[in-house]
């Protein structure tokens, strides 16, 4: 209950009395705003998941529809490029279909972790190839754009790995989370 309590008279007392009503009221409110935090944080948080599950299986089954797209970025010294692009869309379906059941979140997310690590020289490879570059009609300075936003969906999949995370690594996550998935999204 917050309350403020005055006595008669004035001076230190009423001073001091007035000061520990509101301290306390603050007190309260403080674990107000943590509860209702941790509620947002769950809600949060399953928007991300949800969100990044379904960006994983579209560019998984772009992979299937549109090999070309894909194909041009694998470095030349990668075996085998057409089937790289499909085994890595293969991955990107079931890992990001593997994030929406809770049972199933932990495995997906590690296996998303390592995948984005595993598929990381295509992206050196488009920043490094004009052939690349030209195919996606980008410049070079937008591959190398693209390059660092490839650390968040890493973060982002760690984050999803793990049931609890301190409140401030979700508030970082929460904070990568907008612009890389805008990023990702306009792509086309």
């Amino acid at each position: 209950m917050c309350y403020i309590n005055l006595e008669q008279g004035s001076g230190e007392t009423g001073t001091r009395t007035l000061f520990y009503s509101v301290r306390f009221c603050q007190i309260n409110i403080t674990q107000i705003d943590l509860v209702i935090f941790d509620m947002m944080r769950e809600s949060l948080k399953n928007i991300t998941v949800y969100s990044l599950s379904l960006l994983y299986i579209g560019v998984g089954i772009k992979h299937f529809t549109d090999m070309d797209f894909f194909l041009v970025i694998v470095p030349p010294y990668i075996p085998y490029p057409e089937l790289m692009v499909y085994i890595s869309g293969l991955f990107e379906i079931v890992l990001g279909a593997l994030l929406i059941p809770r049972k199933t979140r932990k495995y997906g997310a590690l296996g998303l972790l390592a995948l984005l690590i595993a598929v990381f020289p295509a992206n050196i490879y488009l920043f490094t190839s004009e052939i690349a570059q030209n195919t996606f009609g980008i410049s070079r300075q937008d591959a190398l754009i693209r390059l660092p936003f490839q650390v968040p969906l890493i973060l982002l999949a760690y984050w999803h790995s793990k049931a609890e995370t301190p409140k401030s690594f979700d508030v970082l996550c929460f904070v990568l989370f907008v612009p890389t998935i805008i990023y990702f999204v306009t792509l086309g």
